[in-house]
């Protein structure tokens, strides 16, 4: 298959949180306390959002705050998850930690618990999208990869299922890009992460699905991030030709509040325009 210039396929290194197609956002509208999907009256619900700090992360994070939602911010960088707490309208609790680290997984979704007493949603945001060829690929790099793309995303469903299956109800969305269908040259183990994370979605749906919780994976094309302009200057990508941010944000948090529809398990995929 063939992709026309600055179009390629997947999402590229640093922009794993993608990004869906529109020009302007609209917003969720804020239920009150206990409306958001399973949420006892009275009851505000939560959720967690990796790779906060930034891109995807922070917008989904400032979405879900609208909606009605406690947010749990969780990246590696401190100020950055500052930065995101600021620009929330909303209650909002803070957690850096390297989540390519098993044992950090676990205790996100401890403290989640003994600070908030529930956890209704987990959008894992957060990646790294490596770009080496083939003969260039490093036992280091392979696991970092894995470790950051793949196994936390496994660490924290696990960690999370129980509560799940005891409030019989929860949802997870899993950001994965169209690099795990159709990568370029370069994007052999990220594309090879990113198909993990789409089985493993589909999968969590069945084994969730007689317990109330759902799970969807979003894979997006290019994003207008730093990390993409990091790699990428417009000559190869150019900025009319990205996503936004913003939109996949949007999808994400329709996903979690309900205003989107979607087959359990299913890879929701956003191409690029052009």
């Amino acid at each position: 298959m063939t992709h026309p210039p600055g179009n390629p396929p997947g999402n590229p290194p640093g922009s794993t949180p993608g990004s869906t197609p529109g020009n302007n956002p609209r917003k969720t509208p804020a239920p009150p306390p206990g409306t958001a999907p399973g949420t006892a009256p009275g009851k505000t619900p939560v959720a967690i959002v990796t790779g906060a700090g930034s891109g995807i992360g922070r917008e989904t994070a400032k979405l879900l705050a609208l909606a009605g939602y406690h947010t749990v911010l969780v990246s590696r960088t401190l100020k950055n998850l500052q930065k995101t707490a600021s620009l929330i309208e909303g209650p909002s609790t803070i957690h850096p930690t390297d989540l390519s680290c098993r044992s950090n997984c676990q205790q996100v979704i401890e403290q989640t618990l003994a600070r908030l007493g529930r956890i209704d949603a987990l959008a894992n945001v957060a990646g790294c999208a490596p770009s080496v060829t083939i003969e260039n690929i490093t036992a280091e790099l392979w696991q970092k990869n894995i470790d950051t793309n793949l196994s936390a995303i496994v660490h924290l469903t696990s960690a999370a299922w129980p509560t799940f299956k005891q409030q019989q109800q929860g949802i997870i969305v899993n950001v994965s890009s169209l690099a795990s269908i159709d990568p370029f040259p370069g994007f052999s183990i990220y594309g090879a992460a990113k198909a993990g994370v789409n089985l493993f979605t589909l999968v969590t749906a069945r084994e969730g699905a007689s317990q109330g919780i759902k799970a969807v994976t979003i894979a997006p094309g290019a994003v207008e991030t730093g990390m993409l302009r990091a790699l990428f200057d417009e000559s190869v990508i150019p900025a009319d030709k990205t996503l936004r941010p913003q939109d996949i944000g949007q999808l994400i948090c329709d996903c979690i509040t309900g205003h989107k529809t979607f087959e359990p398990g299913e890879v929701i995929t956003v191409p690029n325009e052009g």
